[in-house]
């Protein structure tokens, strides 16, 4: 199973875009799969569902900075380099997808409300936004974390 498939079929089972992306990655970055998804957990749906930054790009994000961050023992450097992985990153989903903005991506369904819950639903978005966002990100971080 690949990566990304991987992470679909987590997202799938229930779990946000941000758990899906982070979840993929654990035994890379050597994070224990349910502290990932108890991290992720509040980035969903564009963040607590407010629909701003794709919880796909924020959990490729917290990937990019498992492998390049800057810990306890690394000077600025580190940082600078997960901060150029990222806005590469970022780049790279806004090229493919459109935008990295939630509310953009699901052309502008209101997650909050119950008429937009019913339209997710109604219009498939899951399949035919979400997962293709997460496949995305786990695609492209997988590339810049070689």
């Amino acid at each position: 199973m690949t990566k990304s498939d991987e992470a679909v079929t987590i997202f799938l089972k229930g779990y946000n875009c941000a758990q899906a992306v982070l979840y993929a990655f654990c035994d890379e970055v050597s994070l224990e799969k349910n502290r990932a998804l108890k991290l992720a957990c509040g980035f969903g749906a564009g963040m607590a569902r407010q629909q701003e930054v794709c919880g796909a790009v924020t959990g490729a994000i917290m990937v990019i900075g498992a492998f390049y961050g800057r810990g306890e023992t690394d000077d600025r450097t580190a940082t600078e380099q997960t901060y150029a992985k990222a806005r590469e990153f970022m780049n790279r989903f806004a090229q493919q997808r459109g935008s990295f903005i939630c509310r953009q991506l699901l052309g502008d369904c209101d997650l909050k409300s119950e008429q937009g819950q019913i339209r997710f639903k109604a219009d498939n978005l899951i399949q035919t936004v979400c997962v293709p966002c997460v496949r995305t990100a786990v695609e492209i971080v997988g590339d810049l974390c070689r």
